[in-house]
C-alpha cells in the first residue's frame, strides 16, 4: 500500500508496510504518527523514528527530517481512517457492537457476546477485563487500544474467522478519536454518572465524549432512566430501555431477586419477555436490557436471547462472590464510581437480613471530586465501612483517605494496608453478613509512586483470608 491510497491525492507514491505510532515500533518501510501526547510529544521522536526506517510521517507540522511528510490538523484523527484502510477495513464486514457509558460496560459487552455466541455467531471481545480472538482470550493494556492497534485486532479477528465483536468504548478513546474509521452495527449507551473529571474537567465535557458515539446514523440503544441517556435520546433515534422509565420501548417489570440471581418480565414491542439470569441487583437487570437491545438491533431471536441470559455467567471482579464455606457472603467489585458505589451496596442489601459490611478506597491521579460522594454513599448504605488504599499512584494513600473521609463521617474504620483492610472487614462479619470489596474488581495490581506495581487480587486475598479465619476457627 502506498502513503497516497492511505492519506489521499496531496500524499506521494511512498510504499508503506507498516503503521506506528511509538518510535520504538517503526521498522523500514513503516508510516509514523506523531501523536501529541499527555507527557510526550510524538514529533520530538521523528528523528529516531526515521533512523530506524520511517518511509514517512503524518504530523501536525512541517518537521524536515528527510522523509515525506504528510501535515493534518489533528494526527490522532487521521490515524484511525489510515488504520482501517491499511488492513482492508475490517469493520465493513465484521459487525461492531460499540458499549460506552460510566458504568455497565463490562457486564453488558459479556452478555452480548455470551447472546451472539449462542446464536452461533463467532464474536470477538475488545474489553476491560477481557480481549478475545478467535475465541483465544488474550491480555488487556487498556479498555480501548489505540486506533492503529485496534484496527490491527479487528482483522486479525476477521483471519480468525469472527463474525462479530463486542467493543467496549470508552470516554478517553472517543475524546482521542481511537474508534475513528470504525463501522458500528448497533451503539450502546448505558448511563452517565461522575467519573473520569480528571481528563474531561466537566459534566458537559464529558457527555459530550459520550456523544462522539452517535455522531453517525445507525442502530442505538440508549438506558433512559439515567437523565443524561434521556438527554441523549431525545437527540438521536434510538431503542431506549429501562425500569422506572415507562415509555421505554425495552421496560422491565415484576423484578424479583433471589441468591441465584434474577428475574423479571421485559416489556417489549412484539410482546412480554420472560428473563432469568444469574445476575443480582437492579443494575444488572439494566445491563441486561441493555444486552437485550443490542441483540434485538442484531435481529437475534427472543428465545435465543432468553436462553444465553439465563445461562450466562457472572463477570470477573463484578459482584463476583468469593466461596470458602464461610457463613456470610462476601462480593469483589469494581465499583469505583460514587453512583457504581452505590448500585453494588443496595444489590448487597437484597440478599442480607444481617449487615453490610464494605472496604474501599479511591485511585490517586484521577477525579478527586468523587472520593467524598463515595464516602457519603458507604456511609449512608453500609454498616461497616472501611477505608483503605486503591492504587494510589503518585498521590500519599493517607491524603486519599482524607478525602473520602470527609464525605463519610469520623465514624469510620481507616487502614491504608489494603489486605489487611479486607482482613479487618472478613473478620468482623457475623453469619448472614454481607461484605463488599469494592474499587479493583479483576485487577491484578496495586499501582504505587513511580509506576511501580504491585500483584494484588481481591479475590485471591479475600479467599485467603476466610481460609485463615477457617483455620483459626477450626473449620478446615
Amino acid at each position: 500500500m502506498t502513503l497516497r491510497e492511505l492519506m489521499g491525492d496531496g500524499a506521494p507514491e511512498v510504499p508503506i508496510t507498516g503503521l506506528a505510532y511509538s518510535s520504538s515500533g517503526v521498522f523500514p518501510g513503516t508510516l509514523f504518527f506523531c501523536v501529541p501526547g499527555f507527557t510526550r510529544d510524538g514529533h520530538d521522536y521523528a528523528p529516531d523514528a526515521v533512523a530506524r526506517g520511517a518511509a514517512a510521517l503524518v504530523c501536525q507540522r512541517p518537521l524536515g527530517v528527510g522523509v515525506p511528510e504528510v501535515v493534518v490538523p489533528d494526527v490522532r484523527a487521521a490515524m484511525g481512517p489510515a488504520a482501517a484502510r491499511f488492513h482492508g477495513d475490517p469493520t465493513a464486514t465484521l459487525r461492531v457492537v460499540g458499549i460506552t457509558g460510566t458504568n455497565g460496560k463490562t457486564t453488558t459487552a459479556f452478555l452480548v457476546r455470551e447472546i451472539l455466541e449462542a446464536a452461533g455467531v463467532r464474536t470477538g471481545l475488545l474489553g476491560t477485563v477481557s480481549q478475545v480472538v478467535g475465541g483465544n482470550h488474550e491480555p488487556v493494556e487498556r479498555t480501548t487500544p489505540e486506533a492503529v492497534d485496534v484496527q490491527a485486532t479487528f482483522r486479525r479477528m476477521i483471519e480468525a474467522r469472527d463474525e462479530a465483536c463486542i467493543m467496549e468504548v470508552s470516554s478517553h478513546a472517543l475524546e482521542l478519536h481511537r474508534t475513528a474509521g470504525i463501522h458500528f452495527a448497533c451503539r450502546v449507551f448505558t448511563n452517565l454518572t461522575q467519573d473520569h473529571l480528571d481528563f474531561h474537567e466537566t459534566m458537559e465535557a464529558y457527555y459530550s465524549a459520550k456523544r462522539r458515539l452517535f455522531d453517525d446514523p445507525g442502530p442505538a440503544v440508549i438506558g433512559v432512566d439515567d437523565p443524561y441517556g434521556r438527554r441523549l435520546a431525545s437527540e438521536v433515534a434510538a431503542v431506549t430501555f429501562g425500569i422506572g422509565s415507562a415509555d421505554a420501548d425495552l421496560r422491565a417489570r415484576e423484578v424479583r431477586f433471589d441468591v441465584s440471581g434474577a428475574s423479571f418480565t421485559v416489556d417489549t414491542p412484539e410482546g412480554p419477555l420472560e428473563v432469568t439470569t444469574r445476575l443480582p441487583g437492579l443494575f444488572n437487570v439494566q445491563n441486561a436490557l441493555a444486552a437485550i437491545g443490542a441483540a434485538r438491533s442484531l435481529g437475534l431471536a427472543s428465545e435465543v436471547i432468553r436462553s444465553a441470559l439465563r445461562a450466562a455467567e457472572r463477570v470477573p471482579g463484578r459482584f463476583e462472590p468469593v466461596e470458602e464455606g464461610q457463613d456470610f457472603g462476601v462480593l469483589v467489585d469494581y465499583a469505583h464510581t460514587p453512583d457504581s458505589l452505590e448500585n453494588v451496596l443496595r444489590a448487597a442489601r437484597e440478599l442480607t437480613e444481617g449487615r453490610v459490611h464494605v472496604a474501599f478506597g479511591a485511585g490517586g491521579d484521577r477525579d478527586r471530586g468523587k472520593r467524598p460522594l463515595m464516602g457519603e454513599v458507604a456511609a449512608r448504605l453500609a454498616d461497616r465501612v472501611i477505608v483503605t488504599s486503591d492504587n494510589p499512584r503518585s498521590e500519599p494513600p493517607e491524603a486519599i483517605l482524607d478525602e473520602i473521609v470527609a464525605g463519610t463521617g469520623p465514624d469510620v474504620d481507616r487502614e491504608v494496608d489494603r489486605r489487611r483492610a479486607i482482613a479487618l472487614a472478613i473478620e468482623g462479619a457475623e453469619a448472614g453478613d454481607v461484605v463488599v470489596i469494592a474499587g479493583k474488581g479483576h485487577e491484578q495490581g496495586q499501582e504505587f509512586q513511580g509506576g511501580r506495581k504491585e500483584p494484588f487480587d481481591d479475590v485471591t486475598v479475600a479467599r485467603e483470608v476466610l481460609r485463615e479465619r477457617a483455620a483459626s476457627e477450626g473449620r478446615t
